[in-house]
């Protein structure tokens, strides 16, 4: 197993702690972290843009004009593709670009990358983040004490106090345990874990 250091949230050092070797001492396979994040871009695409197709666009419901003897190409509706204000062909529609990879996949990345962050230095435990009251300054008075002021902050469970003294803070992001992913922690500099999530996440990938 690895040791890694505890902080309390003044940034004092006060222990350390053994990290599975299974979530944070694995190969850093990079590949991998390009293939769940664009499964989870995918994901986040609106997917409604949409144009008319002739049979959506109004108007067209006579011949133009009689198919013979006039001299001009035949027509069978001024709503075709080929006219102005006609119908769109092989226009976007409104589609799901979501999809899934296995979920043996998206653990082996998460994986991946923890044991990424904790070998550049980037992963930070602390004892526990505990805030009386919801206090913006406090939050970022106490990230900015541990040198976490573009971070992910996890928690273990729900507290308002914390996610919501956090939300207008720029470059700090707080998650709770269950909801870790790759995107979200290769967006920020430092990953900042409380011990109790930090468990939570072993035990959830090992």
């Amino acid at each position: 197993m690895s040791k890694i250091d505890v902080f309390d949230i003044e940034n004092n050092k006060i222990g350390e702690r053994e990290v599975e070797a299974k979530v944070f001492s694995v190969p850093v396979k990079k590949h991998l972290f390009y293939e769940v994040v664009k499964m989870q871009l995918a994901g986040k695409r609106a997917g409604t843009s949409a144009t008319k197709t002739r049979g959506m666009v109004s108007g067209g419901g006579s011949k133009p004009w009689r198919q013979k003897g006039t001299g001009r190409a035949r027509a069978g509706s001024n709503r075709s593709p080929l006219w102005k204000g006609g119908g769109t062909v092989f226009g976007p529609s409104p589609r799901d670009y979501s999809y899934r990879l296995p979920k043996s996949a998206r653990k082996a990345a998460l994986r991946s990358v923890l044991s990424y962050k904790l070998k550049e230095g980037s992963l930070k435990v602390i004892k526990e983040l505990d805030l009386p009251e919801i206090k913006t300054k406090k939050m970022f008075n106490i990230l900015k004490g541990l040198n976490a002021l573009n971070s992910l902050v996890v928690i273990s469970d729900k507290d308002e106090r914390i996610e919501k003294s956090a939300r207008n803070i720029p470059f700090i992001k707080v998650i709770r345990s269950e909801g870790l992913n790759v995107y979200d922690i290769l967006r920020f500099k430092t990953l900042l874990f409380t011990e109790s999530s930090l468990e939570k996440v072993e035990d959830n990938l090992v």
